[in-house]
């Protein structure tokens, strides 16, 4: 992300946006996100990767697994069948909970397709 980026935040708070549109726009704000449908899913890409789904009030987000446990515990966060590292969270919900979650976790999982860390069982460089 570059200063360009930082300087439209998008709403101000309290604004009355939908979870789902905070995510359109997020898509079409940071660099490289590609966005493909797969039947009725939307996928966010970022370097090939699938990196966030949206599906008509529900989207979900690949994260590190102990950002997902975390999650979990949050209202209208549940499991994702896509796996340990991924959360599903309820984008019909209009809360403003609801609409930070969204922002920082597709914002968050955007980060984390672009740079991959390695596995902490790799070596390190030192």
């Amino acid at each position: 992300m570059n200063d360009n980026d930082r300087e439209a935040p998008g709403p101000a708070a309290g604004s009355s946006e939908a979870p789902a549109a905070a995510i359109e726009r997020l898509a079409r704000r940071l660099d490289g996100v590609q966005v493909g449908r797969r039947g009725a899913v939307t996928e966010y890409l970022q370097g090939g990767v699938v990196f966030a789904t949206g599906e008509r009030d529900r989207h979900s987000f690949r994260l590190h697994p102990e950002i997902v446990r975390a999650g979990l515990r949050t209202n209208g966060a549940g499991p994702s069948a896509a796996g340990p590292d991924w959360i599903g969270l309820d984008t019909a919900a209009t809360d403003e909970f609801t609409l930070d979650r969204a922002r920082a976790w597709f914002e968050l999982a955007w980060r984390l397709a672009a740079n991959p860390e390695p596995e902490s069982g790799d070596a390190g460089s030192g």
